[in-house]
């Protein structure tokens, strides 16, 4: 098997994409869960361009790294300087990172009209730079930048700057598709190309333009590269870069003739592109393969039957193996498979009774507006309420919710909320950025002391759908509330004429599925990821 490095630069180039921003706190977690992980490098940054990428590697300094695998970026030497009078060359010494990846030109296009110097003094620029490092002790990573918009202008000068780099004393060359506008045939024939060239291995940075990142990394690697650079999630500036969740898992488990990463390590997947979401404060993309929600979901009541007793039939991996679950969606689609499937995990699949008195509702209720594909904490619900099963943790008695706005403009929004739990009774009230904040703080105030899992639960998504629009401003609303805590994201829904009380009946069905799953996971032993990847599906 032929180990393939992993180089991560969500640090870095990710963080370039639009609406993507880390605090040094998120910047020194990440890294270390990279590193953790088995991540052969991560690039913590260009320690010149800004004050927290230099924090980042005073704190690298302090310890609890392993100082080998994080990466300082930069740029080669500009024209008319040495390099020890570049300040973006000092500065990576500066750093004291032990690996630097040095990123130069290629494309004859930009030396002439973005750099404006002329084809030989860039190859000594690069040639320089990389000797200067070299000499000072670092190891070097060379990123050819735009290498295959290059290659096709001008094959033997695209040539000419990497064997520069080699021979000045870089370890590796990445061949970078800068652009993200090139094919996977043309990756695969320039990269094998290049790799005949050069005495020292290649590697590849793919961007997605085309939507083809990941395809164009794969394709690199088949043709020789042994190191590709890509960010979790596709985070990225434009399009995004190769995703590495897509990429490793690829490797790992298609090809299955590469090593990457350690072992174990495949099956927290999931949990590390959750992981980056999170501290990126973006949504997840359920659609994403391998780790997104839907990734494993199910709604065809033809697909369901299939795959509740063939899995392989429409899945192509076992979910477990990159830390997913399978997901069979209810909805006006759904047969008596769907139920069964859904309400197997609550081992109530059994009762053929039972899984029609759940069709009947589902039904019913989806003629009143009602939609459970986003809504698997409101359908689980659901189900155990069928059951008789369902024992509501507080009894809900009342509540108000009142708008000002003053003169000014100045808008106030204030709830209150009668509740009885654990035979007491609780009347409180609290002020809101609007309506739906203000009985989620007012309800939290009033179940305080009861329930202390519920300061892990927060609201990350709210969305409101007009059903019946031919009734205008009377229409019925749906209101689904997606909530997430450390381990899980899940959806409730609410529908009524009242917006307000559509997002109190998604707001309490969240709050009971939180304190529901909490209590069935505390009566269930752990099952380690090893183990659940040799069940049958």
């Amino acid at each position: 098997m032929r180990r393939i490095e992993i180089y991560d630069t969500t640090l870095r180039d990710g963080s370039q994409g639009e609406g993507v921003s880390f605090s040094l706190h998120d910047k020194l977690l990440i890294a270390s869960r990279l590193l953790e992980l088995g991540f052969d490098y991560v690039e913590g940054g260009y320690p010149l361009s800004n004050e927290k990428d230099a924090q980042f590697f005073a704190r690298v300094r302090q310890g609890g790294f392993d100082r080998n695998r994080i990466c300082a970026f930069g740029m080669t030497r500009r024209r008319g300087l040495t390099p020890a009078n570049d300040p973006g060359m000092r500065a990576l010494l500066e750093s004291e990172a032990r690996v630097v990846t040095l990123v130069g030109k290629t494309w004859d296009l930009h030396v002439t009209e973005v750099l404006r110097v002329s084809l030989e003094e860039n190859l000594a620029m690069i040639s320089e730079s990389v000797a200067w490092l070299r000499q000072a002790g670092r190891e070097v990573i060379y990123d050819a930048e735009h290498f295959f918009d290059g290659w096709k202008a001008n094959p033997d000068y695209a040539l000419r700057t990497i064997q520069a780099a080699a021979a000045a004393g870089a370890r590796l060359v990445v061949l970078c598709d800068t652009n993200g506008g090139s094919l996977p045939e043309e990756v695969a024939r320039f990269t094998a190309a290049a790799a005949r060239e050069l005495p020292v291995p290649v590697g590849i940075h793919c961007h997605n333009d085309c939507d083809l990142a990941v395809a164009n990394s794969l394709a690199a690697i088949d043709a020789g590269a042994v190191h590709v650079q890509g960010t979790i999630n596709g985070l990225g500036e434009r399009c995004g870069n190769a995703d590495l969740i897509s990429v490793i898992a690829n490797l790992a488990l298609k090809k299955q003739d590469y090593e990457v990463l350690r072992p174990e390590s495949l099956s927290r997947l999931t949990e590390l592109s959750r992981y980056v979401y999170e501290l990126a404060n973006m949504n997840f993309r359920s659609n994403q393969p391998f780790v997104g929600a839907s990734a494993f979901a199910h709604k065809g009541g033809m697909h369901v039957h299939a795959v509740s007793r063939v899995a392989a039939s429409y899945e192509h991996i076992h979910p477990e193996l990159v830390g997913n679950e399978r997901r069979f969606l209810v909805s006006e689609l759904s047969g008596r498979s769907n139920i069964m499937a859904a309400a197997a995990r609550h081992r109530l699949d059994h009762d053929r009774e039972l899984m029609d008195r759940i069709l009947s509702q589902v039904v019913a209720l989806e003629n009143q507006g009602y939609q459970f594909e986003a809504a698997q904490g409101s359908f689980d619900l659901l189900v155990r309420r069928c059951a008789g099963l369902h024992r509501p943790h507080f009894e809900r008695l009342s509540y108000h919710v009142s708008v000002e706005a003053d003169g000014s403009g100045r808008v106030t929004t204030e709830a209150t909320v009668k509740i009885r739990v654990q035979g007491e009774l609780r009347h409180e009230v609290a002020e809101g950025d609007g309506p739906v904040n203000a009985l989620d703080r007012a309800l939290r105030k009033a179940l305080n002391g009861f329930y202390p899992s519920l300061a892990q639960m927060q609201l990350v998504d709210y969305k409101v759908r007009v059903i019946n629009s031919e009734a205008a401003t009377a229409a019925m609303v749906r209101v689904v509330i997606e909530t997430r805590d450390h381990e899980d994201t899940w959806g409730t829904v609410g529908v009524s004429e009242n917006i307000i009380e559509a997002s109190w009946m998604a707001l309490v069905d969240s709050f009971e599925y939180k304190l529901f799953k909490d209590e069935t996971r505390s009566q269930q032993p752990p099952i380690s990821p090893a183990l659940r990847a040799t069940q049958p599906a």
